[in-house]
C-alpha cells in the first residue's frame, strides 16, 4: 500500500518569508507599503469592562446625562482645544489622502465638534474651511510650513515621530505628488518626496523647548502645543516632552497606520498602544503633571469600546485615522477589478502608497478621486464617529459614570495573561496581576 505524502512547512521559512525573500531578491531594496502592522500584538479587545450589579447603580440612557467635553491645552494656552467628545482625527497629509477625503474628513469632524489634523505638506485651505477645528502640525520636513497658517490653526502638534514608523521619514510617492500638492510642498511634480527622521533647526529635548517657546510667541500663547511621538521608550520620551513645555502629549502605538514606509519599520519597531498608554500615564503621574499635561493616544483604535477603554486606563481623548478611511469606503468591495490590477481583494488592500486607490481616497488621481463624493464620505464618518460616541456612553453609564472622564483603572479587568502584564491589570476572576508579586 502506497504511503500518503505529507507536506512539510518550516516554521521558520514560512510561504510568506519565502515569498518575502523572493521579493527582495527581484527588487534589490526593501518592500514599502501602506497601512499599519499586520502582526497580532495585545490590544484594547483582550480588556473587558466590570459593568455595575449590587456594587453599583447604572445609569438610565434615556434620562440621565453622560457627558463627553473634552478640554485639551489646559497647561498653558491661553484658548484651549474645546471638544464635544474624546476622539480626534488624526494628522494626515493632503497628498497622501485626496482632497475630497480630507475635506470630508474636516466637515464630518465639524458636525460632531471635534478636530482634525493637517499632516506633512501644509494646510490646505480648504480642510481649513471644513473644519472648525484644526490642528496644524509641525513635521520635520518643513513642506508647506507657513507662519500665516500657524495663526490660523486652533492647535499646534510638533511630530517627531508616529507609530507606524518612528525613527523614519515621510514618504510620499512621485505617482501622488501632482501639480498641487508639489506646489504647496515647493517639489518638483512627479518626483519621490522623502521626509527626513528629524527636525533640521533642533536635535534635543533643550533645544524642543526653545521650538515650542518660538511657536508660542508666534501664535501669542493663544493656543495648545502638543507634541506627538512613535511609541518606543515612552516613559522618558513623555516625560522630556513635558519638561520641554508641551501642553499636551499625543502617543502613536506600532498599530497605527501610514500611506508609505518600509514593511520592517511597521513590523518591526515600536510598541503596542496598550502599554504605551500604560507607560505614558505612569510617567506623567510620576512627575506630578497628570491632569494638567493631556494624553491623546492614537494606533489601531477602532471602536467604542477601545475608545472607553483608553480613557479608563488613563487617556484624555484617543485620535483616529485608518479607521475613518474604512468609514468613508477604504477597502469596500466596489470596483473589484481595480483592486485585482493591484493584485488584492476588498479587505486586503493595503496599497495605498500607489496612489492607484480604487475608492478615491489616498489617490491624487482625478478621476479615481470622484469615486469619492464629499458629501457622502462626510455622512459615513460623522455616522461613524456618532455610533463610537454612544457606544462610549452606553458603556459609562453600565459602569456608573456620568462623564465618560470618570471610568477609570478599577472598572476593568484582563483575559490573558499579556494584556494583564501589559495593562498592570487584574486576569479576569482573579487577583493576580502579570508580572507583579
Amino acid at each position: 500500500m502506497e504511503r500518503e505524502q505529507v507536506l512539510k512547512t518550516s516554521s521558520t521559512y514560512t510561504p510568506e518569508v519565502i515569498a518575502a525573500i523572493q521579493e527582495r531578491a527581484e527588487l534589490g531594496r526593501y518592500m514599502i507599503r501602506g497601512y499599519g502592522a499586520f502582526r497580532n500584538v495585545p490590544r484594547f479587545d483582550d480588556l473587558v469592562f466590570l459593568t455595575t450589579s449590587l456594587t453599583r447603580l447604572p445609569l438610565e440612557g434615556y434620562r440621565e446625562k453622560c457627558t463627553t467635553k473634552t478640554l485639551i491645552g489646559t497647561r498653558y494656552a491661553q484658548r484651549p482645544m474645546e471638544l464635544d467628545i474624546p476622539i480626534t482625527i488624526a494628522g494626515m497629509s493632503f497628498g497622501a489622502l485626496s482632497y475630497n477625503a480630507k475635506v470630508a474628513l474636516g466637515r464630518a469632524a465639524t458636525l460632531l465638534g471635534t478636530s482634525t489634523t493637517t499632516g506633512d505638506g501644509g494646510m490646505l485651505p480648504a480642510e481649513r474651511e471644513a473644519s472648525s477645528k484644526l490642528v496644524y502640525q509641525c513635521l520635520p520636513s518643513r513642506y508647506g510650513f507657513n507662519p500665516t497658517d500657524l495663526k490660523k490653526a486652533d492647535a499646534i502638534e510638533i511630530v517627531v515621530g508616529q507609530g507606524a514608523k518612528p525613527g523614519g521619514g515621510g514618504l510620499l510617492l512621485g505617482q501622488k505628488v501632482n501639480k498641487v500638492v508639489a506646489g504647496m510642498r515647493t517639489l518638483p511634480e512627479g518626483v519621490d518626496q522623502r521626509s527626513p527622521c528629524r527636525h533640521p533647526d533642533w536635535i534635543g529635548p533643550d533645544d524642543l523647548r526653545i521650538k515650542i517657546e518660538e511657536l508660542r510667541e508666534a501664535t501669542d500663547w493663544e493656543i495648545p502645543i502638543y507634541v506627538k511621538m512613535g511609541a518606543t521608550r515612552v516613559k522618558d520620551d513623555v516625560k522630556l516632552a513635558v519638561k520641554a513645555g508641551a501642553d499636551a502629549i499625543v502617543l502613536d502605538g506600532m498599530e497605527g497606520g501610514t500611506a508609505a514606509t518600509q514593511s520592517i519599520f511597521q513590523e518591526h519597531t515600536g510598541i503596542p498602544t496598550l502599554p504605551a498608554l500604560v507607560q505614558a500615564v505612569e510617567a506623567l503621574q510620576e512627575i506630578g503633571v497628570y491632569g494638567e499635561v493631556q494624553l491623546i493616544i492614537s494606533g489601531g483604535i477602532r471602536s467604542g469600546p477601545d475608545v472607553a477603554k483608553a480613557l479608563a486606563l488613563g487617556a484624555d481623548a484617543v485620535s483616529l485615522g485608518t479607521a475613518t478611511l474604512i468609514a468613508m469606503g477604504c477597502n469596500k468591495p466596489v470596483y473589484i477589478e481595480d483592486y485585482h490590477k493591484l493584485g488584492t481583494e476588498p479587505y486586503h488592500c493595503h496599497h495605498c502608497h500607489t496612489g492607484m486607490c480604487p475608492v478615491g481616497i489616498t489617490t491624487q488621481d482625478a478621476e479615481l478621486m470622484q469615486r469619492l463624493p464629499v458629501d457622502e464620505a462626510t455622512t459615513y464618518v460623522a455616522n461613524y464617529l456618532q455610533s463610537l460616541v454612544m457606544e462610549i456612553q452606553s458603556l459609562a453609564r453600565a459602569c456608573g459614570k456620568s462623564n465618560v472622564h470618570n471610568l477609570e483603572r478599577e472598572d476593568l479587568v484582563a483575559l490573558t495573561l499579556e494584556a494583564s502584564a501589559m495593562a498592570k491589570l487584574p486576569l479576569a476572576g482573579t487577583d493576580f496581576i502579570m508580572g507583579q508579586s
